[in-house]
């Protein structure tokens, strides 16, 4: 299943809808850009272009690329984090011809990314790439008003992109609507494009959700679209977890899910080896996992809830980035056997537990000393008097004798 969002993003400059005054500026800034020892240190060195999730930041930087002719190398920030990464994977980029000898643009995607301790030395390299760059540099975020980006904000053309007002995402779905031969009521497509606030990719993909398999949009369809996604199964979201390498499809693939966190860290790890063959993806995936895990933890241990985030993050696009490429085929994923087979083992030591509680309050010591120590040599002993010194019945006397 293609993402809509990917499948009909802009190709040419003409198709971008709503941002005419930053897409006139992001032209000016590549076809004016100079190499590095031509302007030294001036401002304008890059493009920062910034704005709410969804308003076509990237895709327009797509659009302008394939429209000039010219290669497009993107990197996203978060898999560039620290100094050495960033001077990896930036520099011979900035600086070295384009491969085929076209002219290239460099976008660094979701510069908010490059934060925390985990990069200390990032900010600072890519703001030296900058001066020694020989091509357009452009970075997208979300937010670039944070202290940590003054230096990259003092090296940069600030270019925001709007939030889409609701006719610009209505003709965009209305064309999609065409392209996918979905048949749609007007008041209902207008309706779907009223609701998101201006996040066209959040339009794009609440379109496919409705009307992919019915061909057909219509007012009652989005009055159930929240019963609908409460529906979606586990199974679903390792689909979009497991075989894309989409952040759009991957990132919001348990949003919708009725599983708490524990079981789905247990669905993942119970279904990660059948689905990643290759050892490498897999040992990447289980670290990622385990990452997650540490989370989970420091949750418990402080309380800290907006490390849920991180978590979420983790297990979808974390899991999905870990493989090389996708697989192919098509896997039957399974419920965790975990769950049941602790069920059953505490089933089993229940009466174990009751008993060692008993001996315990009567000898003054713990209950897990008892369950060690003290069941494996009393079995001999309970008759009589002692069996009812520790309010022991039958049932249990038998258990006792019976252990091995």
């Amino acid at each position: 299943m293609e993402p809509w969002a990917q499948k009909h993003q802009p190709k040419s400059v003409g198709e971008i809808q709503g941002q005419n005054q930053a897409v006139t500026l992001l032209l000016n800034y590549i076809k004016n850009f100079t190499p590095a020892s031509s302007d030294g240190k001036r401002k304008g060195r890059a493009a920062l272009i910034y704005g709410k999730p969804g308003c076509g930041k990237t895709s327009a930087i797509h659009a302008i690329a394939r429209e000039m002719g010219v290669e497009i190398v993107e990197v996203n920030a978060s898999d560039v984090r620290n100094k050495d990464s960033i001077n990896a994977k930036l520099g011979p980029a900035m600086t070295q011809m384009s491969l085929f000898m076209t002219g290239k643009i460099i976008l660094i995607d979701e510069v908010d990314g490059v934060s925390g301790n985990a990069d200390r030395g990032g900010l600072q390299e890519l703001a030296s790439l900058i001066d020694k760059t020989r091509y357009p540099v452009i970075m997208t975020a979300n937010d670039p008003w944070d202290k940590k980006f003054a230096t990259l904000r003092n090296k940069s053309l600030m270019i925001e992109f709007r939030s889409l007002a609701y006719p610009s995402i209505l003709a965009i779905l209305k064309k999609i609507a065409v392209a996918e031969g979905v048949d749609f009521e007007e008041d209902a497509l207008t309706m779907l494009a009223r609701r998101v606030g201006g996040d066209l990719r959040g339009a794009i993909n609440d379109f496919q959700t409705l009307s992919e398999y019915t061909k057909r949009l219509k007012k009652e369809d989005l009055d159930d679209l929240s019963q609908r996604r409460q529906k979606e199964t586990m199974i679903d979201a390792l689909m979009r977890i497991f075989k894309t390498k989409s952040l759009d499809v991957s990132l919001p693939a348990l949003d919708n899910v009725d599983e708490d966190i524990d079981s789905v860290f247990l669905w993942i790890d119970e279904n990660l080896p059948n689905e990643y063959k290759k050892i490498d993806d897999l040992m990447r995936a289980y670290d990622t996992l385990s990452l997650a895990d540490v989370f989970r933890g420091r949750i418990r241990r402080r309380q800290h809830w907006r490390y849920l985030a991180y978590i979420n993050n983790f297990l979808t696009a974390g899991i999905s980035l870990a493989k090389k490429e996708k697989y192919q085929g098509f896997n039957k994923y399974t419920r965790t056997t975990r769950i049941l087979k602790m069920w059953q083992y505490n089933q089993k030591n229940a009466k174990k537990k009751a008993i060692a509680q008993k001996i315990a309050q009567k000898t003054h010591t713990s209950e897990k000393r008892v369950m060690k120590d003290t069941l494996p040599y009393i079995k001999g002993l309970l008759a009589g008097e002692l069996s009812e010194y520790f309010d022991l019945n039958d049932d249990e006397i038998k258990y006792v004798k019976s252990m091995k």
